[in-house]
């Protein structure tokens, strides 16, 4: 079997290729490599790299032909950058996505994933959404990602085009860029830096390791419809308070190591999925939250190198950097406690 992973070198594309990798599959990755998409993420799993644009028709024309699988994670994905400019949103999560439709439809590609996420929706006050729920976005990020999912989708009913879409929780793990909430607050800890907190805390996520997702990802290439949408839920449901008070306790500070800042324009309140869908085919989380998220923060008290470089390499060098939110994170705005920000990808 032959996939071709478009963003597989960023924080949820790199875990996907490497569980594929580790079952022997031929992969083949494409990734623009903004500040995001990382290639040292992808050390140790065998695949063939290209550094090249999903935007790109006629890069796409050359390399989707031959593969049994494409996979799209490539995305503009943090909700503050999204607000400062939706531009490279609109091109990447729009155009990008339907350049890579049509590639895939003049391929004859036999199976297409069009990675996406929980923001589509908005906000609910009670209850989970199910993937009949109406898409309600309320930020350039979201709304640039639902218009990329209403673009595979029409590609899948006008033209037969085999491809499903999945929607996700706020992910974390290890190798996540650190601007997204969990891996931010992790970082400033470590430095001794205070960490900051949107409004009240009180927003709600629903967190799902990143090996889960890509589990789920890849149940639905397996088994998944053409033209259905299929939700991957987490294990956790929490408030950002709650969530920042375990992060505290597992760097061994407390609150006076927290920074509230005025709350983001648009901020969704809560999240949650019903993932019954995809459990019927066999879903189930294998990384309950406490061990995941205590795992995660030994990963990145072990790894400074890596997020030491990763943002010493966007912020020229000074090993600054702020801002977390998107698709599978949130909490506070970029600049926040004096750390500069820019554009997003993954």
């Amino acid at each position: 079997m032959k996939v071709l992973v478009i963003g597989g070198a960023g924080f949820i594309g790199s875990h996907y290729v490497r569980a594929l990798a580790a079952d022997g599959t031929a992969v083949t990755v494409i990734d623009k490599l903004t500040y995001a998409g990382n290639p040292a993420n992808l050390e140790g799993a065998a695949h063939d790299f290209v550094h090249g644009d999903i935007c790109d028709p006629a890069l796409l024309a050359e390399l989707v032909p031959g593969h049994d699988l494409v996979v799209n994670f490539a995305a503009e994905s943090h909700v503050d950058r999204s607000i400062d400019g939706a531009a490279d949103f609109v091109r990447t999560n729009v155009l990008g996505t339907q350049a890579l439709m049509q590639a895939c439809l003049d391929a004859g590609t036999p199976r297409v994933v069009q990675v996406s996420t929980d923001e589509v929706y908005g906000s609910i006050d009670i209850g989970s959404w199910n993937e009949d729920a109406p898409v309600r976005p309320r930020s350039p990020y979201s709304a640039a990602k639902a218009g990329g999912d209403m673009i595979a989708r029409a590609y899948a009913v006008t033209h037969g085009l085999p491809v499903s879409i999945t929607r996700c929780g706020n992910n974390y793990g290890p190798n996540q860029y650190p601007e997204k909430m969990i891996p931010l607050f992790i970082t400033n800890l470590l430095r001794g830096r205070r960490v900051p907190l949107y409004g009240d805390g009180g927003n709600v996520r629903d967190w799902v390791h990143v090996e889960d997702h890509c589990a789920g990802i890849r149940l639905v290439a397996e088994l998944g419809e053409p033209g259905e949408v299929y939700h991957i839920a987490g294990t956790a449901e929490l408030t950002n308070v709650e969530l920042t008070t375990r992060l505290l306790a597992a760097c061994g500070v407390g609150w006076d190591m927290v920074e509230y800042v005025e709350d983001r324009k648009g901020h969704d309140r809560r999240y949650s999925l019903d993932d019954s869908r995809l459990r019927a085919l066999g879903y189930r989380p294998a990384v309950p939250f406490e061990q995941g998220l205590a795992d995660t923060v030994r990963w990145y008290a072990d790894h400074p190198d890596w997020w030491e470089a990763a943002v010493a390499s966007e912020h020229g060098g000074n090993g600054e950097h702020g801002g977390n939110d998107g698709d599978d994170e949130d909490g506070a705005p970029p600049g926040a406690s004096g750390e500069p920000s820019r554009e997003d990808v993954r």
